[in-house]
């Protein structure tokens, strides 16, 4: 204890250090610094950092919709239900049904640790609908913090220190990096199963298996993580893609984890997002007995509420006596933030046809879904046009991954600097051009290539000079280490 410290990088928890979490990793730390030289008047090569890196509407300049912010202010200060006469009598209804659900007609009372009843019921009656009548109970979902908690909660399951082998978990290769963090922190094995850029970014059943045969032997595999539509490829799977995921899992008996958080995220053009659920339901027995945590959040889809932290799981087949226990973990964190429980409400719970908010409601959702299918298609094409990148078509979520093609040169001054080849053409990138974006290391790929993962957030103005900043940086970057 050489720093006098009780708590030390010796001795802390060695997950801790090992995991990563490319997203906010150091490229994104050095984007932050950035922003205060420039803001302290540093002059640098470009006026602006563009955080491309993740997957934050509302940073990246859309706006919120009306009526989840009206509901919001309602539930947050209920004196403006009697004192702002502008706002619509369905905002006052919802806002008033929210409340009647919370202790002491508050938001700022705990709910329960799965959540206000009354958001929980919105929540089934939104996926019933959703999965064209096939039904859902309230009392087998869970509001957490953002999706991501959920899946956390879910995955803190599966720990098991009695076992000889660690549990593995399968995930997508390139995968979100929440998975591989996670799996590390708590313990866990990862077991990664390639996608197939190739066929944009599908899957196949041999690849599975061999990920499967593969890591048996080190690991007792007992899930299976799927992400669709996909993060960070974008590609959104066919109904018969999933029907062999359901049947390879059925056959290795496997716990399917389904992160469905931007199933209101696809522009492809004959792309149709299918939830887990309803094919698992409809391709009957044996399969209709799998068990399947699904997750859904209010930070993407047309809402983009990230900072709001709202998001649930829905259990499907769960063992009873698993769930009591699952239950009786979450409520040692209390609840969710009440605030992010409303928008999900909000969310699962629209303004239905002839309520005042209905039009505007409707207006605001629908242009922020067709900028984002414009910019999908945008961000392809643009990429796809540069020498020594391409790139598959954005059929869903919110970000495109390119292949780039990175000179022998480059790739030994990163090795010289013991860095990943495309975590140094990032870096370079950002001291160039103040453009962020995530590094295909950070998520996984194969091994001799090289990409990165950029949101199609930035609006169409940013967007431009985004890309102009980049097809020249690229350009000069290609001549440097020809």
């Amino acid at each position: 204890m050489a720093s006098g410290k009780t708590l030390t990088v010796s001795n802390i928890n060695p997950n801790v250090i090992k995991m990563e979490y490319a997203v906010r990793g150091p490229i994104v730390i050095r984007a932050v610094e950035l922003e205060k030289e420039l803001a302290a008047g540093a002059q640098k090569p470009f006026p602006n950092v563009i955080k491309a890196n993740i997957g934050d509407a509302h940073a990246m300049g859309q706006k919120p919709i009306t009526f989840i912010r009206q509901l919001l202010a309602c539930i947050a200060n209920p004196s403006l239900i009697e004192t702002d006469k502008t706002l619509p009598s369905d905002v006052i209804e919802h806002a008033n049904a929210f409340l009647g659900s919370c202790g002491g007609k508050s938001a700022g009372a705990y709910s329960q640790s799965t959540g206000v009843e009354i958001v929980r019921k919105h929540v089934s009656e939104y996926i019933t609908k959703r999965d064209g009548g096939i039904p859902s109970n309230s009392e087998d979902i869970c509001l957490s913090g953002g999706a991501s908690e959920s899946i956390r909660n879910v995955l803190k399951l599966f720990i098991n220190r009695n076992n000889a082998k660690k549990v593995g978990v399968m995930i997508p290769i390139p995968q979100y990096p929440l998975y591989s963090a996670t799996i590390e922190e708590f313990g866990l094995g990862q077991v990664g199963y390639y996608l197939s850029e190739s066929s944009n970014w599908s899957l196949d059943e041999a690849e599975l298996e061999r990920s499967f045969n593969d890591n048996s032997k080190e690991y007792d595999i007992r899930v299976l993580c799927i992400i669709n539509p996909g993060n960070p490829t974008g590609q959104v799977l066919s109904r018969d893609n999933i029907e062999t995921i359901i049947k390879f899992a059925h056959k290795k008996k496997l716990f399917l984890l389904a992160d469905e958080v931007y199933q209101d995220n696809v522009y492809g053009h004959g792309s149709q997002f299918h939830s887990f659920k309803k094919v698992l339901v409809e391709m009957g027995e044996p399969y209709n007995k799998l068990e399947l945590a699904s997750f859904h959040s209010v930070s993407k889809g047309y809402m983009g509420e990230c900072g709001m932290r709202g998001g649930y799981v829905e259990f499907l087949n769960l063992d009873p006596e698993v769930y009591v226990l699952f239950k009786k973990m979450i409520s040692a964190k209390l609840c969710s933030t009440v605030l992010g429980q409303a928008v999900i409400d909000a969310v699962v719970n629209p303004p239905k046809e002839g309520e005042p908010s209905y039009a505007l409601w409707k207006k605001e959702r629908d242009a922020v879904l067709a900028s984002l299918k414009e910019r999908a298609t945008l961000v392809e094409k643009a990429y796809s046009s540069i020498d020594g990148i391409s790139c598959n078509p954005v059929q869903g979520a919110m970000y495109a991954f390119p292949q780039i093609t990175i000179p022998q040169k480059a790739v030994e001054a990163a090795q010289s600097r013991n860095q990943q080849p495309d975590f140094f053409y990032a870096m370079e990138l950002l001291e160039s051009t103040g453009i962020c974006i995530v590094p295909g290391s950070g998520f996984g790929q194969k091994d001799g290539t090289y990409h990165f993962r950029t949101t199609i957030l930035p609006q169409p103005e940013l967007f431009k000079d985004m890309l102009s900043r980049f097809t020249d940086f690229h350009a000069k970057f290609l001549a440097k280490y020809k």
